[in-house]
């Protein structure tokens, strides 16, 4: 899906991946914002398509390893944001993330002799790659609140999200690879950098349930899109309580993407626990 057509299609109406908070008590006649600052740690796994390849030249197809990232978090910004009036809304959601692994690998690499890619399997050659991933995913949604009730909300959205990745890896193998025929060859050691762009619309519910008599409640979120992507789906549950100036949430969130042929991303997902402190006004 063209980038014009996401913003047409969702301009002036939404916003947030907002999976963590929702005050759904919101009068009709007074608007109501909340400001949420956050951090997430995710971890990370995938497979990266630097392809595809130049006739005769060669690419590689790099896995990304989900235990290596999350101690390698070199730099984040995550900040959420809401406003209600009655039952409608609008969010959105920003999230900054520079991550670093030093357990990727060469699956295969891609060669292109002159009359299409040939995949050769290389794995067992790949003795120490590094791949850096930056990438901004901004949400914006809206919705409205199809269920107002103290136990219980559920919010209905509708909105885009957008992510914007670039990857760098440098790779080294024990071995040059042959291509078919012998003509061409892939280098023990290199680096390649690709950037790439999602526009995708999404629809989805977020809400949160109340725990027993005190302060203490549930949040939920699911999301499903698709555009540039294939497919793409977000993910969240948790636990908050309740202050009277706002709440502090923690929370599992699982976000992936889809997409196939010869793209940057052939799948990518990220997850695990975010904790946040969401301040209502």
């Amino acid at each position: 899906m063209k980038r014009n057509v996401v913003i047409a299609a969702t301009v002036g109406a939404f916003l947030l991946f907002a999976p963590f908070h929702a005050n759904a008590q919101a009068t009709a006649d007074k608007w109501t914002f909340s400001v949420m600052p956050y951090l997430w740690l995710p971890s990370m796994e995938g497979t990266l398509r630097y392809g595809p390849p130049t006739a005769g030249g060669a690419s590689p197809n790099v896995s990304v390893d989900a235990d290596t990232l999350l101690g390698a978090l070199d730099m984040a910004f995550m900040l959420q944001a809401e406003a209600r009036k009655g039952r409608w809304l609008i969010a959105t959601d920003v999230i900054y993330l520079d991550l670093s692994s030093d357990s990727s690998s060469v699956r295969s690499i891609d060669f292109n002799p002159g009359s299409g890619p040939v995949n050769i399997a290389n794995t067992a050659l790949d003795t120490g790659t590094q791949t850096n991933l930056k990438g901004t995913v901004w949400t914006l949604v809206g919705g409205y609140a199809a269920v107002q009730d103290p136990r219980a909300t559920l919010d209905v959205i509708g909105g885009f999200r957008y992510f914007d990745l670039k990857a760098t890896t440098n790779w080294q193998l024990s071995a040059t690879v042959t291509g078919p025929g012998g003509a061409q060859t892939f280098a023990t050691t290199g680096s390649v950098t690709k950037s790439g762009e999602l526009w995708d619309a999404i629809v989805g519910v977020k809400g949160r349930v109340k725990l027993g008599e005190g302060n203490w409640f549930m949040p939920y979120y699911l999301d499903v899109g698709a555009g540039d992507s294939t497919l793409t789906w977000q993910g969240v549950l948790g636990a908050g309580y309740a202050f009277k100036w706002g709440e502090v949430l923690l929370a599992y969130r699982y976000l992936s993407y889809e997409q196939g042929g010869n793209k940057l991303i052939e799948d990518l997902s990220f997850g695990g626990l975010g904790l946040g402190v969401n301040f209502r006004f």
